[in-house]
C-alpha cells in the first residue's frame, strides 16, 4: 500500500503541475504565427523512475526548426545599350531618331522592368539600364576611336552606317561583340562574323522589288529592261555583285548598266535620270537615303518620267529610302515611288506600332519623332536588351564579358518577336547575322503608303 499510496501522490503532483502549466500557457498571449511550417511531433518513449520504480512513459518532441538562411541583396548594376550614333553627317536625321527610341525604351524597362507589353519575361530588378553613345559623324576614323573609348564599358554594340561598319567589322569579331546594325550590307555576311542585320540586305529587297515588277509586266514581245540608279558610296556600291544581276537576268530581265547619284546630292541629277530614258530602262534599282532620292524622283517627274507619266518607268529603292519620310516630303510627287524592306507605317495596327506610339505618348508628348528610324531604334533596344537577359541567365552580371552577351544573349534569339515591326520574328546563330527572311514592298499611291506583299528573301549575295 505504502508504494502504491507514493506512486498516486507522485502522480497527481505530476498532473497538478502540468495543469498549472496549461492554465498559464492558456492565459499567455498569443504567439506569433511561424514563417515557415514547423516540423511534424513525435512521440518518443522513455523509461522514468517514479519512487525507486522504473516506468515508460511517452513523450511528445517538437523539432526546433534552423533558422533560415540570410539572403543577400542583389548589388545594383547598371549596364549600357547603344553604341556610336551619326547624329552629323548624311545619316543624321535616321540616327537622331534611332537614338529616342533607345532612349525612351530604356526608361520603359527601368521603370517597368517589363520587355514590351506583349512579353512576359522581366529584367533583372536589380540591373538598370543606361543608353551610352558618341556622334561618330559617320566617319570611319571617329568610329574606330568611339569604340576604343567606349568598349571597356560595353557588352553590345551597335553600327551606323556601312562606312562605319567597314572599319569597325573585323575589330568588333576579334573583341566577339554583338552588334546590330542600321544599315544593311552584304560585308556583314562575308564570313558571318558580329555586325547583325534587322531588315534584309539591300540586295534581296531589291530582289523582292524585281519580283513585284515582274507580276505586273503585261508586254510580252520583250523583257523588261532593269538598271541601276544607286547611292555613290560603300551603301549604294553593295548592290552590285555578280549575284545580284545574274538573279536579275535569270527571273527575265535584260540588264542595261549603272549609274550613280551622290549620297547628298548638290545639283539635281538631271544626267543619271536622262541615261535611264535614253537607254529605254523600265526598272531602276538603288539603295539611297530620303536626301538623295527625294532630289532623285523630282528631277524624274520633272522629265515626265514615273509609272503614270509620259516615260513608264519605275524607281526602287532598298531601305533607307523610308516612305514614312518621302511621302510627307514630296506630297504629289511621291506618286508610284517604290520601297523594299521598310517598315510597316505609323498607323499600322500591329502591337510594336502601338508600343512605340504609347512611349512618345509617355516619354515625348510635346516632341514626338515623326521619323521611322524611332521604330529602328526600338528594335535594335530591344535585340541589345533581350541579348543581355538571356546571357544574364547563364553568367551572373558581374561576370559578364561580350562574348557571353553574343554566344548566350544574340546568337540565342530565336522567332525573337518585334511586334510586327519587323517583317518576321527575328533569329540570329552564329552563321545567321541576317534577322529576317522575308520583305516588305510597299509604294506610295494616291498619297498613302499601301503595301505590295512580302516577298521571299532570296538570300541571293552568296556567302560564308
Amino acid at each position: 500500500m505504502r508504494t502504491r499510496d507514493l506512486t498516486r501522490r507522485e502522480f497527481l503532483r505530476i498532473a497538478g503541475i502540468t495543469g498549472v502549466g496549461l492554465i498559464a500557457a492558456a492565459c499567455a498571449p498569443a504567439a506569433p504565427p511561424p514563417t515557415a511550417a514547423p516540423p511534424p511531433p513525435q512521440i518518443v518513449k522513455e523509461t522514468v523512475v517514479v519512487a525507486g520504480t522504473p516506468q515508460v512513459v511517452e513523450k511528445v518532441v517538437t523539432a526546433t526548426p534552423a533558422p533560415p538562411t540570410p539572403t543577400a541583396a542583389a548589388a545594383p548594376t547598371t549596364l549600357y545599350i547603344s553604341g556610336a550614333q551619326s547624329l552629323t553627317g548624311a545619316f543624321a536625321e535616321d540616327s537622331a531618331a534611332v537614338l529616342a527610341g533607345y532612349q525612351d525604351y530604356a526608361k520603359y524597362v527601368n521603370e517597368t522592368k517589363l520587355l514590351a507589353p506583349w512579353k512576359t519575361d522581366k529584367f533583372p530588378a536589380n540591373v538598370t539600364l543606361e543608353v551610352l553613345w558618341r556622334d561618330d559623324a559617320l566617319d570611319p576614323q571617329k568610329a574606330l576611336s568611339i569604340y576604343d573609348e567606349l568598349k571597356s564599358k560595353m557588352l553590345v554594340y551597335r553600327i551606323s552606317g556601312s562606312p562605319t561598319g567597314l572599319a569597325l567589322v573585323d575589330r568588333l569579331n576579334d573583341d566577339r561583340m554583338g552588334a546590330p546594325s542600321m544599315s544593311s550590307s552584304p560585308a556583314w555576311l562575308s564570313p558571318p562574323r558580329t555586325i547583325l542585320t534587322y531588315y534584309p540586305i539591300y540586295t534581296d529587297c531589291l530582289g523582292a522589288i524585281a519580283d513585284w515588277f515582274l507580276t505586273t509586266w503585261k508586254d510580252t514581245s520583250r523583257k523588261p529592261r532593269v538598271a541601276y540608279l544607286t547611292a555613290d558610296n560603300a551603301m549604294g556600291h553593295s548592290i552590285e555583285i555578280p549575284e545580284l544581276r545574274a538573279y536579275l537576268e535569270k527571273a527575265g530581265y535584260e540588264y542595261v548598266g549603272a549609274q550613280y547619284v551622290p549620297l547628298v546630292p548638290t545639283a539635281p541629277p538631271t544626267t543619271q535620270v536622262l541615261w535611264l530614258k535614253d537607254n529605254k530602262v523600265d526598272l531602276a534599282l538603288g539603295v539611297m537615303i530620303n536626301p538623295g532620292s527625294q532630289p532623285t524622283y523630282k528631277e524624274m517627274v520633272r522629265n515626265d518620267m514615273g509609272p503614270n507619266k509620259g516615260y513608264k518607268i519605275t524607281l526602287g529603292l532598298a531601305l533607307p529610302s523610308h516612305l514614312q519620310v518621302f511621302l510627307p516630303a514630296m506630297g504629289d510627287l511621291a506618286e508610284g515611288f517604290i520601297v523594299g524592306g521598310g517598315f510597316i507605317s505609323w498607323d499600322d495596327p500591329a502591337p510594336g506600332v502601338k508600343f512605340l506610339n504609347d512611349l512618345q505618348t509617355k516619354y515625348r508628348a510635346d516632341k514626338k519623332v515623326t521619323h521611322i528610324m524611332y521604330a529602328g531604334g526600338l528594335i535594335e533596344a530591344m535585340t541589345q536588351v533581350e541579348a543581355l537577359r538571356l546571357a544574364m541567365l547563364a553568367t551572373p552580371v558581374d561576370k559578364l564579358k561580350p562574348v557571353d552577351v553574343l554566344e548566350n544573349g544574340f546568337f540565342k534569339l530565336k522567332n525573337f518577336d518585334t511586334g510586327s515591326l519587323t517583317a518576321t520574328p527575328l533569329t540570329y546563330g552564329p552563321s545567321k547575322v541576317e534577322g529576317i527572311d522575308k520583305v516588305r514592298v510597299d509604294q506610295i499611291q494616291k498619297g498613302k503608303i499601301a503595301n505590295l506583299g512580302v516577298f521571299p528573301s532570296h538570300h541571293i549575295y552568296k556567302h560564308e
